[in-house]
């Protein structure tokens, strides 16, 4: 593994933006991503499970998340930085009712200038881990600043942004009054005040809705996702939305039906939105947005583009490889290919196809593959075909690139 690091090092410093591979000792990753991957300004940290160096897994909440951050914070100090360079993160748990034990470690870990902070609560994980984090880190403290709308704290347990490297990290908007607390019955009131949460911490950074390059909408089933679209659709230009991952989750904080979270660049003039041939333009997403040197590309599930699109592969292998193809049409629209990619997230229809997965996925990144985070997010969908044998989908995908 050492030895393909270094291959995939070396292709990734002739490729573009200096980038080095994070392989603490002693870190054994069970599917093919790389611990951590150093990319310009950046450090991108895989999913981290709740396992010890030891193979075993805490039997307690408390200590399961402390496992986590140990995990996390080994390839943050393997890359020469410390836990306070830590600008972003997501932490799924498989039980949201365990948020208050995750928030009371969390805070020894992060006591001082927490990052942004999104909290997903999901089907299962990889290894069944009942937790995994994942982070981002920028090399540069002094580029580190928080950012707050007025009234709200800016050193509780998270920040609700952080701009780093002329980039602003979103933590998770719920769709909940932030001062009563109270969730609105109706759904479409629900997006409405998540995406108020966001807009206020983009005014906070003076940025606005034009500024953010990709998106991550978190849905439980109590909002429709024709109602988020609709409501979602009103803030953004057509044809040059943000880059999204919408995921149907199995819980959210609180109760809540829904949570935004993203990213913003401060430059309007470094984000440009890609689009290739095959896929028409969007209301509710662009296909990838650069930030910069960064790339944010939507998720992508195993649809074939075009007239009559949709899923026609019945197992999650052959949807995994139309998945790949689709998004390698992105990439190559903006001069990039794999060799690029930094860090995916990959979601499953069913946690079981994880090794059936990891096969397929290998064979499209030469030597040591880009950071990972795997997850179920809701339970399986019946697997059969629908109306003119199209199938459910059984994963997708979204990724970062940097040129």
């Amino acid at each position: 593994m050492r030895v393909l690091a270094l291959v995939f090092a070396a292709c990734l410093a002739a490729s573009g933006a200096e980038k080095r591979v994070i392989f603490p000792a002693g870190a054994k990753p069970v599917g093919p991503y790389s611990p951590g991957i150093l990319a310009g300004e950046f450090l991108y940290v895989s999913g981290q499970g709740a396992r010890g160096p030891d193979g075993q897994t805490p039997a307690a909440a408390e200590a399961q998340v402390r496992q986590c951050l140990e995990n996390v914070r080994s390839i943050v100090e393997a890359a020469g930085l410390t836990m306070e360079h830590v600008v972003y993160s997501q932490v799924y748990l498989s039980n949201v009712a365990d948020y208050e034990t995750m928030d009371r470690v969390w805070r020894q870990f992060f006591a001082k200038a927490p990052p942004a902070r999104a909290v997903l609560g999901v089907a299962r994980m990889p290894t069944d881990t009942p937790v995994e984090i994942n982070a981002v880190a920028v090399r540069d403290l002094a580029q580190k600043k928080l950012i707050a709308p007025p009234g709200q704290a800016a050193g509780g347990s998270f920040t609700p942004g952080v701009m780093a490297g002329g980039r602003l990290y979103l933590s998770g908007s719920l769709g909940r009054d932030p001062a009563s607390g109270n969730i609105p019955p109706d759904p479409a009131a629900q997006v409405q005040l998540a995406l108020d949460g966001l807009r206020q911490v983009l005014a906070a950074a003076e940025l606005d809705f034009r500024h953010v390059v990709f998106t991550n909408p978190y849905l439980t089933d109590a909002v429709p996702m024709e109602t988020m679209n609709r409501v979602y659709a009103k803030h953004f230009e057509f044809g040059n939305t943000p880059a999204r991952a919408t995921i149907r989750v199995a819980a959210l904080p609180y109760g809540a039906g829904i949570e935004f979270t993203g990213v913003a660049v401060a430059d309007l003039a470094q984000r440009r939105a890609v689009r290739p041939k095959n896929m028409a333009p969007s209301a509710t997403a662009s296909p990838c947005v650069f930030a910069g040197d960064t790339f944010f590309c939507s998720a992508k599930a195993g649809f074939i583009p075009g007239p009559r699109s949709g899923i026609y592969a019945a197992t999650a292998e052959h949807q995994m490889r139309q998945t790949m193809r689709n998004l390698l049409d992105g990439l190559e629209e903006a001069g990039l290919d794999f060799s690029h990619v930094v860090a995916t997230n990959v979601y499953l229809d069913n946690i079981d196809d994880f090794a059936r997965m990891n096969r397929v996925y290998a064979q499209y990144f030469a030597g040591a593959p880009p950071t990972r985070t795997t997850v179920q997010q809701i339970a399986p969908a019946e697997r059969k075909p629908g109306e003119e044998d199209r199938w459910p989908a059984l994963e997708q995908v979204s990724l970062v690139a940097v040129k």
